[in-house]
């Protein structure tokens, strides 16, 4: 008896890029950070053992999915200072709506480059230790892992286009 096993699915190579230099881009402009981008790679495990805060934007439209920032609380700390220009609290809600802004920028300068109709949501941020954010398993999870002189952080494209569009 055979089984019919679907192959895994693909991220479409060109929703990957746009992620890349809108991060590059908003880093350096909005917080004056030069950030190096590493190689990326298939998620597979949906725990985020190593990141303490995360910004979440969803995407609706010809394309579908979510794009996640995820930092260790270091960083985070030290990338939303030069964001905002003062220190804030992890508690502050400032440092939360901070950390929304930047995954805001980053989903909506990329959304300009993706070649697609879409919307995107309103900013999510999760914040604390031993969170799983759950993946869809129909669509791949792509991580493009990010390097500054303030932190180190990762952007979670997990994206794709819907038939027909």
């Amino acid at each position: 008896m055979s089984q019919n096993i679907a192959p895994p699915p693909t991220i479409d190579s060109k929703f990957i890029l746009p992620f890349m230099n809108a991060t590059r881009n908003v880093f350096h402009k909005m917080a004056g950070v030069a950030t190096t981008i590493g190689k990326p790679y298939l998620k597979t495990d949906a725990a985020n053992t190593a990141c303490e805060v995360c910004g979440i934007i969803g995407f609706t439209g010809q394309i579908t999915g979510s794009v996640m920032i995820s930092f260790s609380e270091s960083a985070a700390q030290k990338l939303v200072e030069a964001f905002a220009g003062v220190k804030l609290a992890i508690t502050d809600p400032d440092f939360a709506d901070a950390v929304g802004e930047l995954a805001n920028m980053v989903a909506g300068s990329a959304k300009k480059d993706l070649g697609a109709l879409a919307s995107i949501s309103v900013p999510s941020v999760v914040i604390g230790k031993g969170y799983i954010v759950a993946m869809n398993r129909n669509v791949p999870c792509l991580v493009i892992p990010c390097s500054s002189p303030l932190g180190d952080f990762a952007v979670e494209v997990s994206i794709k286009r819907n038939p027909g569009d």
